[in-house]
């Protein structure tokens, strides 16, 4: 008997001792590319060691227009996705308690009662009122690595709510500075709509003094029209931007109420000395971008690949803790009166006690595909981990380039403006000299037009590329 014993004492201890391994936790081995950002960041732009970047603003203050931080603040309340992705973080919260509470004991309340009489015989009445106790011992890590695993889901379902959360502030931003953007550009064709008709008005007087050709007015009132379109398109675009926010806003549409073009700028560096609106909109002279390993530590969708990571890990240990037994404590306390084939009043107290253990000797191979399915996962989704880095970095890297492009073009449009403008007076009082001809003049228009409706929405395209810059380097999450 000792002998048997000190048997399945060595087998209990060496199962135990094999069985360590899956009580480990998930250790991140999260490595950032050293050139995570690409060759461009050193040459271009500002570099920081922990003291400082752009992701560490709040999103109250890298936007400080009053109006657009309102309607940011209006959609995080209001919007019906973000309600959604906090019902998650609920939802994975009830899942996690129910996990932890996992290792204590289970108690049922199971009372129960007879009546019997054989052969007409007096009845007889029978009754139990039992407390039933179970508990599953956690020797081999299930439990603990089922509640590892809800807290990584959970954790997962916050980052879930963060990224939301930056992405609506990005594109609230983006259709806000997009309206204003479409404001100023039907603020410029009014003004050409206003100028050319006057230009049209000047054409049919001279037509009608026999100075000019009927051409020249109709090349000049096909013109006058394709401005009046542009308007059209124009107002309908900031209709088509407005119901897009109210969409966001979960509201019918209306008007969105907005600043003007220029009157907030986006982060640039404060003794700027530019009055130029377009260069104070995006003056990203002494921008701090951050390091690379920052993109571990401010974006959401980094850190949440790192829990998925954890989630893999832990089920990887859950299928390697099936190939060990499960202990079962269970018990009763109660009263009854009947014990057995006697009937007895008042009953008597009657206690139990049970211990199980359920060792998995043969299951069709399901234990070992479980194993190997979960090991592929992890890898695969390490991999994903990679991607997704480098794909963080891809992003920032756009966005860099974005906005250098941004900033050089600008120079050459507000000059290709200014020149524009001069060639367009000059040439008008040219025509009403009669030294140039109605072709001269209404080219030096379009081009004048095309260019400040370019140089516009070359503001634009800065102002975005900074934000999707912003929200890059993980920002928007505060």
């Amino acid at each position: 008997m000792k002998k048997s014993f000190k048997f399945f004492l060595a087998i209990a201890i060496s199962l135990l001792m094999t069985g360590c391994g899956i009580y480990n936790k998930y250790q991140s081995e999260a490595q950032v590319p050293a050139d995570a950002y690409g060759t461009m960041v050193n040459g271009q732009w500002s570099m920081v060691n922990g003291q400082w970047s752009l992701a560490q603003m709040s999103w109250r203050e890298f936007f400080t227009d009053p109006l657009l931080q309102q309607l940011i603040d209006s959609v995080l309340t209001r919007n019906t996705d973000l309600h959604s992705a906090r019902i998650a973080i609920s939802q994975s919260e009830a899942s996690l308690r129910a996990a932890r509470m996992a290792y204590l004991p289970s108690l049922h309340f199971t009372p129960s009662g007879t009546i019997a009489s054989f052969d007409h015989s007096p009845a007889t009445k029978t009754y139990n009122l039992p407390l039933q106790l179970s508990m599953d011992l956690d020797v081999f890590g299930s439990i603990t690595n089922q509640k590892r695993k809800s807290q990584a889901l959970h954790m997962q379902a916050q980052l879930g709510e963060e990224i939301l959360r930056a992405n609506l502030i990005s594109i609230v931003a983006q259709q806000y500075f997009m309206l204003q953007v479409l404001d100023h550009q039907l603020h410029i064709l009014t003004v050409t709509d206003s100028l050319w008709r006057a230009s049209l008005s000047t054409e049919k007087t001279l037509w009608e003094n026999g100075k000019i050709y009927s051409t020249a007015v109709n090349q000049m009132e096909s013109s006058y029209l394709n401005v009046k379109t542009q308007i059209v398109d124009t107002r309908r675009n900031i209709l088509s931007v407005e119901n897009s926010l109210c969409r966001l806003l979960a509201l019918t549409p209306r008007h969105i109420q907005r600043s003007h073009w220029g009157s907030s700028a986006l982060p640039h560096h404060p003794q700027s000395a530019s009055d130029d609106t377009g260069q104070r909109m995006f003056d990203t002279r002494f921008l701090k971008v951050g390091v690379p390993a920052q993109l571990l530590e401010y974006r959401p969708d980094v850190r949440m690949a790192d829990y998925r990571m954890a989630e893999a890990f832990y089920n990887t240990q859950a299928a390697r803790a099936a190939f060990y037994p499960g202990i079962t404590l269970s018990g009763t306390a109660g009263w009854t009166n009947s014990a057995g084939s006697i009937v007895v009043d008042p009953g008597r107290l009657l206690l139990s006690a049970v211990a199980s253990l359920t060792q998995p000797l043969f299951a069709r191979g399901r234990l070992t595909a479980n194993l190997k399915i979960a090991k592929l996962t992890q890898d695969d989704i390490q991999r994903k981990y990679v991607q997704t880095v480098i794909d963080a970095g891809n992003q920032v890297n756009e966005a860099l380039a974005d906005l250098q492009a941004a900033r050089e073009k600008h120079a050459y449009y507000h000059r290709q403006v200014e020149v524009l403008r001069q060639a367009y007076k000059g040439t008008h009082e040219l025509m009403d000299n009669g030294k140039a001809n109605y072709l001269e003049v209404l080219t030096a228009q379009e081009s004048l037009l095309s260019a400040q409706l370019s140089e516009a929405m070359n503001m634009y395209n800065g102002a975005q590329a900074i934000i999707a810059l912003y929200i890059a380097l993980g920002g928007g999450t505060k």
